[in-house]
């Protein structure tokens, strides 16, 4: 056995107990596969009883640590896994392709899921103190490893969906702590630059936030620069290194992924959803929606809604 391996299973068997505390108490508070919120706003708990196939969705900044089964997130080639031992982290809002990797309806894949707030992380640095930077601008979502104290702090906060009277005071406490864990850990710096103002990051998930707002709107990269501080070519650059996407073909994304749910949740026609979004010509709707999505509009609605009946 290598060093490696031998590190891997001290890992497993120190978390064994813990993680399985907390596989189990997930469990119980969903009794059936999908997304499900609890008493704590920013908490949400995910259960799947089968793989899933590879899916593009529209990734909030947030906090994901498995505690059965596993997952992947792809960006642009890229590959982030996370499982018992690795979480992930989303600092900026990304259109990514996800798929559940390990579930089975013996063993399905139980996750938690914190949203993650900007102001949050912005006033505990204020306390914490800021963490080592990085060399460079990273992307937008990292996978690190687990370790005893964060899952420690989850657990904590699990625990206190058992007695609901104590969630007001406790709950932000538990909350304060994970994100804390997070910040300390091998890779927090990513997600501390991006929540400190005037670093190159932060302008960047400013930009973001922005396309977010006005993604119905003609894109004016020189008026996009300008609201950030930056120069057009060192927006695009940074941007890209955040996102691997160019501000362009980000808006893009972002009104493909709510056309999708125009369709989807309410119920319009796939026309109306490309005019809704700022398309003009539903031939051109219709080819990228289908470059991204893998089907045309209307036949990849209905294959979604005949998965969901059937399960």
């Amino acid at each position: 056995m290598n060093a490696n391996t031998s590190a891997e299973s001290a890992a497993r068997n120190g978390f064994c107990a813990p993680q399985a505390e907390l596989a189990d108490r997930i469990a119980r508070s969903t009794a059936d596969d999908g997304v499900h919120a609890t008493a704590v706003p920013s908490l949400y708990l995910i259960r799947s009883s089968t793989p899933t196939p590879c899916k593009p969705t529209l990734y909030e900044p947030r906090l994901c640590i498995v505690a059965q089964g596993s997952k992947v997130a792809m960006l642009a080639g890229e590959t982030y896994h996370y499982d018992p031992l690795n979480y992930l982290v989303v600092s900026v809002t990304l259109p990514m392709i996800g798929q559940i990797t390990q579930a089975s309806p013996e063993k399905p894949y139980l996750c938690l899921r914190l949203d993650i707030d900007p102001e949050e992380i912005a006033a505990l640095i204020l306390d914490a103190g800021p963490q080592a930077p990085s060399a460079g601008i990273d992307r937008g979502l990292y996978a690190a490893r687990v370790n005893a104290p964060l899952l420690d702090a989850v657990l904590r906060l699990m625990r206190l969906l058992d007695t609901p009277a104590d969630l007001p005071v406790l709950a932000p406490i538990a909350l304060r702590e994970i994100y804390y864990r997070v910040l300390v850990g091998d890779l927090g710096h990513r997600l501390c630059e991006l929540a400190m103002a005037d670093t190159r990051s932060h302008r960047i998930a400013r930009a973001v936030e922005l396309l977010r707002q006005r993604y119905l709107q003609p894109l004016s990269i020189d008026d996009l620069a300008q609201s950030v501080h930056m120069s057009i070519s060192s927006l695009h650059h940074q941007f890209k290194a955040v996102t691997t996407m160019s501000p362009l073909q980000f808006q893009k994304q972002l009104r493909l992924h709510e056309a999708r749910r125009l369709m989807l949740v309410d119920g319009i026609e796939a026309g109306a959803a490309a005019h809704k979004v700022g398309y003009e010509s539903p031939s051109q709707f219709s080819r990228e929606y289908k470059r991204l999505f893998g089907a045309p509009p209307r036949s990849e609605i209905v294959q979604i809604r005949s998965n969901a009946r059937l399960a």
